[in-house]
């Protein structure tokens, strides 16, 4: 009986102790009625532990925080928790961001200096505009790892129309994104996956797309299995949070950045159980993140964010 009792203990400890790690991953412009009718594996993997639940991004349609449904101001929602006429990105160009809304990466860099934070991505504006690493309105923080801006490396990725680099771009991101978290275990991570976009706007809803979307699950499964390996070998707990940024028009799936409800559409897969909004606000990601991550907001910061968490703490 003693020997149970140790041993209960011993689990308990490493139960409680165990490090949080977070890692999102955002693959551009992928409809929910898209996704439902591809097979994804991976996805559906990640979803059995936790929850695939619908989504909505646009903010508040016809109302103050109504968003774009574009690319870069749906980053900006998920990274800041707040819609657009907070963190003010409006299109692609995040040519005026209000840094006064603190990002995901901003809260750890502040609070919890000695964590481990990591992006990987196609697109370099998302560590240099969105998230304002180096800027003095940014907070000067400086990422611990950075693996990006390959969309500018036009002779290992030459740039032809078929946008097939763009995929050769997301296969090394996602390549090196599960070998960094399986070393190292950052404490919070940013995956970006662009080539589906890009496959949208070509071909819209076509058997082009399906296929980006299981090429996408491909990739996803690398992250999720150095996730494994990471709570299998190392005292450790993560949360993976997988979403999009955008869905698509009706018409013919090619186009985004209206108010319909196919653009406004959206879904999240997390491994996390939770109390989930029907459906849920991407702006909830950022404060569920924090929360997972027992992150000790200041109350003027955490009294900006739009949303709200979805994780039951308690239990």
């Amino acid at each position: 009986m003693k020997h149970i009792f140790l041993v209960f203990t011993l689990f308990l400890s490493i139960t409680l102790f165990a490090q949080k790690k977070v890692v999102f991953v955002l693959i551009d412009g992928v409809p929910t009625d898209v996704l439902e009718r591809v097979e994804t594996p991976y996805l559906d993997e990640i979803s059995a532990k936790g929850a695939f639940v619908e989504a909505y991004v646009g903010g508040e349609k016809g109302g103050e925080s109504e968003t774009p449904t574009i690319s870069a101001p749906g980053y900006m929602c998920l990274i800041t928790g707040t819609w657009g006429n907070k963190h003010n990105v409006w299109g692609n160009g995040v040519k005026n961001p209000n840094y006064d809304y603190w990002n995901i990466f901003r809260m750890v860099e502040e609070i919890e200096p000695n964590k481990e934070t990591a992006i990987f991505s196609t697109w370099e504006d998302n560590r240099t505009k969105l998230i304002g690493e180096g800027l003095d309105e940014g907070g000067k923080i400086k990422l611990d790892y950075s693996f990006d801006g390959f969309e500018k490396d036009t002779i290992r990725f030459p740039h032809k129309p078929d946008r097939k680099f763009i995929l050769d771009i997301d296969e090394l991101v996602s390549k090196e994104a599960g070998r960094y978290i399986a070393a190292e275990g950052p404490d919070v991570s940013w995956v970006y996956l662009e080539y589906t976009d890009d496959i949208g706007h070509k071909f819209g809803d076509s058997p082009q797309m399906d296929e980006a979307v299981r090429l996408a699950d491909v990739q996803i499964g690398r992250i999720w299995e150095a996730v494994k390996q990471r709570e299998e070998n190392h005292n450790e707990d993560w949360m993976i949070v997988v979403t999009t940024d955008h869905g698509r028009n009706a018409k013919d799936g090619k186009g985004h950045g209206g108010q319909s409800d196919r653009e406004r559409k959206t879904w999240l897969v997390t491994n996390q159980k939770g109390d989930f909004k029907q459906p849920t606000p991407i702006v909830d990601i950022l404060p569920s993140m924090v929360d997972f991550l027992e992150l000790k907001l200041p109350d003027p910061i955490r009294n900006q964010l739009d949303g709200e968490s979805f994780l039951r703490l308690q239990e």
